[in-house]
């Protein structure tokens, strides 16, 4: 079985030689192998040379690497490793290690055991480490869940969480339109929407960045996410997805 791990970077020149380094050292639960999909969303600093170099030097490693042209937004890189996964699982790895690649084996815990369709790694729950940053960012994240937990009438802790987990043909057959930070909100939305859809959360640890250290996301990505939480609960209709498969269709999974 094959796990898919996708990481979109932009201008990630001084972490992506680290996270790829870690990705592949991760110990994977039996009997999983690993794929790695990085799609540089237009990066001009030195991320994509760091990316073939490491390429060069660990050929043994399955690392593919697609180069947007011009910077789209993370929505849009996410879109695109999605499309080339080849694996059962796909999870989603940020280029800037803010999330711990040695949490993969508790993040598909659920998944392996024929449990869960859908893995979200939330940052307000458990007991993990979490390095203390900006309160009003805390309370943005825990307002847009409840905002969309309200819409969507799930119980999630982290809707906004870098790290999920999906079994493939289920966020394969997710028609996906957001190009930037809109992809969490509308991705809960759709999946949510799934008949028999199993959903976990667990508890993830977390390394924020600063945004003198490279964080991206701001005020206005609120914003925009306020938007989706409401276009895509309120105003998604049969037309906006594709034809999703009745999810028992594919189990059980081995265990």
């Amino acid at each position: 079985m094959l796990l898919s791990i996708i990481i979109p970077a932009f201008n990630e020149e001084k972490t992506i030689g680290l996270v790829l380094k870690r990705v592949t050292e991760v110990n994977l639960p039996v009997p999983l192998s690993r794929e790695i999909v990085v799609v540089d969303d237009g990066s001009t600093d030195q991320t994509d040379r760091i990316v073939e170099q490491f390429q060069a030097k660990n050929p043994q490693d399955t690392i593919r690497y697609f180069k947007q042209p011009v910077n789209q937004g993370k929505g849009e890189a996410l879109r695109l490793g999605i499309q080339q996964a080849h694996g059962q699982f796909i999870i989603i790895q940020d280029a800037d290690l803010e999330y711990d690649p040695e949490e993969y084996a508790h993040l598909l815990q659920p998944l392996l055991a024929g449990r869960a369709d859908v893995v979200y790694g939330s940052r307000f729950m458990g007991g993990r480490p979490h390095r203390v940053l900006y309160f009003w960012h805390t309370v943005g994240n825990r307002f847009l869940t409840l905002l969309s937990n309200m819409l969507t009438d799930l119980n999630l802790t982290d809707m906004e969480t870098c790290f999920k987990v999906f079994r493939s043909e289920i966020i394969k057959n997710v028609e996906l339109n957001e190009k930037r930070f809109g992809f969490e909100p509308e991705v809960t939305a759709k999946i949510a929407r799934i008949p028999g859809i199993r959903i976990y959360e667990v508890g993830i640890s977390y390394y924020g960045r600063t945004y003198q250290e490279g964080k991206k996301i701001g005020w206005r990505d609120g914003f925009r996410a306020i938007f989706c939480i409401l276009k895509y609960n309120l105003f998604l209709t049969k037309a906006n997805t594709k034809a999703v498969l009745d999810v028992d269709s594919a189990r059980p999974i081995p265990r």
